[in-house]
């Protein structure tokens, strides 16, 4: 493991999921590979996890992981920021991308995908992402498949967006940032809240009452890896193996028996993803 990467922490005492990760950019950022990134995870009893693919080549990466390791699900997309950037090749990113649904029965989500008003501020890369967050909801709901959601500065347009196009059955939104406004307003449409290391930071007691008032069988936690690493390791590289960390914050501030949340965290994950397989 590579001398950048924290310690691991004790291991929770259940199995549990990371909802959401990016095993193929830990590689890029601290070089700790996907095999030994598994093995480390599950060491600590992080035994599944959701790769996600934020471009087409990533999205590639995410199901050739998935197909290689049983312990892991593949989610596909062109990233919000991606899509913005895509200018005229955008129609064909999103042709390509959607070739690859249908291949695999170990693809279980579409996205990330949604919008994010922090890095693009510009009236036609919003659209170019609308476009692409709009043919992500349909490849959802044709396929069956999980809606993985990036919000960030975009609550109501988000919601605007799902509303206009029609929400498929099973939506997460990703690395929650929303206030306990925003999180009724998901909750009562029914979707799931995943939380990230941010929960554990101490500016974000907003992030915090939107948990509080998450009910268990919408709860899911994740590391967003590389980025986002919970205390008390912030600013270090992240990978599924800090998962715990989050998990025990959230059990703590809830209240919860720390067995019994491992184990409606990954039911929760089946519920939104399916089934991993016999070994995973």
């Amino acid at each position: 493991m590579s001398q950048q990467l924290p310690a691991s922490p004790e291991p929770l005492p259940a199995p549990t999921t990371d909802a959401h990760t990016h095993a193929g950019s830990v590689v890029e950022y601290s070089g700790l590979t996907e095999a030994d990134a598994l093995a480390a995870a599950a060491a600590v009893n992080v035994t599944r996890l959701v790769e996600v693919g934020t471009d087409v080549a990533s999205s590639r990466a995410a199901v050739a992981l998935a197909e290689a390791y049983p312990q892991v699900v593949a989610s596909v997309a062109i990233h919000p920021n991606d899509a913005a950037r895509a200018g005229a090749d955008l129609p064909a990113q999103l042709a390509e991308l959607e070739s690859l649904l249908g291949t695999s029965d170990r693809i279980r989500g579409v996205g990330e995908t949604g919008l994010d008003y922090f890095r693009t501020t510009d009236a036609e890369g919003r659209g170019r992402q609308r476009e692409a967050f709009a043919a992500h909801i349909a490849w959802a709901k044709a396929h069956d498949l999980a809606l993985v959601i990036h919000d960030r500065d975009a609550h109501a347009d988000v919601l605007d967006v799902l509303t206009a196009e029609g929400s498929p059955q099973r939506v997460q939104l990703h690395c929650f940032s929303g206030d306990a406004d925003f999180a009724r307003a998901c909750l009562d449409r029914g979707y799931y809240l995943s939380f990230p290391g941010t929960i554990t930071f101490k500016a974000n007691e907003a992030l915090r009452e939107a948990l509080d008032l998450t009910p268990d069988d919408r709860l899911l936690v994740e590391t967003d890896a590389p980025y986002l690493t919970p205390l008390p390791h912030r600013g270090k590289p992240n990978s599924s193996y800090l998962l715990p960390h989050t998990v025990r914050f959230i059990a703590e501030r809830r209240g919860a028996d720390l067995t019994e949340l491992c184990r409606t965290l990954a039911d929760n994950a089946s519920a939104l993803f399916g089934e991993w397989g016999e070994d995973g």
